[in-house]
């Protein structure tokens, strides 16, 4: 499988599928929707495909001495290690601002959604919908990617508008902890939503290698 993943990473992936995990340090940014910084990571992945579509890489692929679960197993892990590096950046980001900036005007005074735990929880459920939505849409046809996408950015969308909302909900104002605040509320929302990583992705992993075998390519 290592050679698979070194294949992905330096055939098949565009320049911009690297460049993009940069914008996970958005987590920085005050008075934006840091989640953003996600959904423009998954945007540098789909262009990984787009530019892997048109050079035939899954023809490529098949013609290989492997496995076709393989073909899949590859895509899923080159889009978990991008993703990977991207949530490094954004924990990294969070860690900087609940510690170092702690008492930052310009952070406390956030309108929108603090870069916390929760939003790192939240950007795990970004990156979960992308495999499950995209990926796996994906592996459907091998080749159109249109749907998929938009179905996606419609859905993270929709996710995006949910978080930066819900810390007004009476009751919910927890989410929107500053710091140090209520930490174990957050660390529970930091797990709750790599679970859903997880749980995404391992789902869409398993139908795409059922959808991938049914293809005559």
């Amino acid at each position: 499988m290592r050679n698979i993943l070194r294949k992905e990473m330096r055939l098949s992936a565009s320049v911009l599928s690297y460049l993009f995990i940069l914008f996970g340090l958005m987590f920085f940014l005050p008075g934006y929707p840091v989640l953003c910084g996600a959904f423009f990571v998954t945007i540098g992945i789909f262009q990984g495909f787009q530019t892997a579509r048109e050079a035939n890489d899954i023809v490529f692929s098949s013609l290989l001495p492997i496995a076709k679960r393989d073909i899949v197993k590859g895509k899923y892990m080159f889009v978990c290690l991008i993703e990977s590096c991207a949530f490094l950046l954004m924990a990294l980001a969070v860690i900087i601002r609940i510690t170092v900036f702690s008492d930052s005007v310009v952070y406390r005074s956030n309108a929108l959604m603090n870069a916390n735990l929760f939003a790192l929880g939240m950007a795990c459920v970004i990156f979960g919908l992308f495999n499950w939505i995209f990926v796996g849409g994906f592996f459907k046809t091998a080749y159109k990617i249109g749907r998929p996408f938009v179905v996606y950015i419609i859905v993270a969308f929709l996710v995006i508008i949910l978080a930066e909302a819900l810390h007004h909900v009476p009751g919910l104002e927890m989410l929107n902890a500053f710091g140090t605040d209520d930490i174990a509320i957050q660390l529970i929302m930091l797990a709750a939503g790599f679970f859903i990583f997880l749980l995404m992705t391992v789902l869409s992993c398993m139908r795409a290698y059922k959808q991938f075998e049914r293809i005559d390519l």
